[in-house]
């Protein structure tokens, strides 16, 4: 693989011969083909792409948000390829040989701001939650200006639903409401706080799963 220094052709993107020509990460890199191979993929090879193909499908739409809150890009790695790797290795579950994944082991943020303290969520009337917590502002590193933040997810309609920036520390009760399409089905919830300025995050914790009416 070569990169490609603005010289008489400049970059370009796509396959030329037995070139490929791509952008990654605002570098023009030339690599040659890949060679097909003739090798069937072990077992071992097809259970790891069916997992990583499970981890994919489901951090997907929340995407943007583990971006920006999940720990700390290291290298070339981003916050998502991170939260990827956790994923794959603490929250998965074989089930009836099948990966399966494990909504209480799952995080959405993952940082060293001072988290919740004594965090509930409740059903209050039709469509809509109330999650209470207790304001610790000044403990560690936590201000009354930190931003809180929900994840709620619905396993049977593979949804997410991401409410972010809807209260500070200090408010200590937000109402959520939901989608009236969540009715009768089971949801699942996160929350985490974020710094105002936006550059760490608490991690996530995993309120449980409840039932809309």
């Amino acid at each position: 693989m070569a990169e490609i220094k603005k010289g008489i052709l400049g970059g370009f993107s796509g396959k030329v011969g037995t070139v490929v020509g791509v952008n990654w990460r605002g570098k023009d890199i030339i690599r040659s083909l890949p060679k097909k191979s003739k090798r069937r993929p072990t077992d071992l090879q097809l259970m790891q792409q069916i997992k990583f193909k499970k981890v994919i499908d489901f951090l997907q739409p929340i995407r943007p948000v583990l971006n920006l809150y999940f720990g700390n890009r290291v290298g070339l790695k981003s916050r998502y390829n991170i939260a990827t790797s956790y994923m794959l290795s603490n929250a998965l579950e074989m089930v009836n040989d099948l990966p399966v994944i494990v909504l209480e082991r799952v995080l959405v943020s993952k940082g060293d701001l001072v988290g919740f303290l004594q965090p509930t969520i409740q059903l209050v009337g039709t469509d809509s939650f109330e999650l209470n917590w207790e304001d610790n502002s000044g403990q560690g590193n936590a201000k009354f200006t930190d931003i809180v933040n929900l994840v709620c997810y619905c396993e049977e309609l593979n949804s997410f639903e991401v409410f972010q920036n809807i209260e500070s520390r200090s408010g200590l009760v937000v109402n959520i409401p939901l989608p009236t399409y969540y009715n009768g089905k089971k949801v699942n919830f996160w929350a985490f706080l974020n710094s105002q300025t936006k550059t760490i995050a608490s991690t996530s914790i995993y309120l449980g799963e409840y039932t809309v009416v």
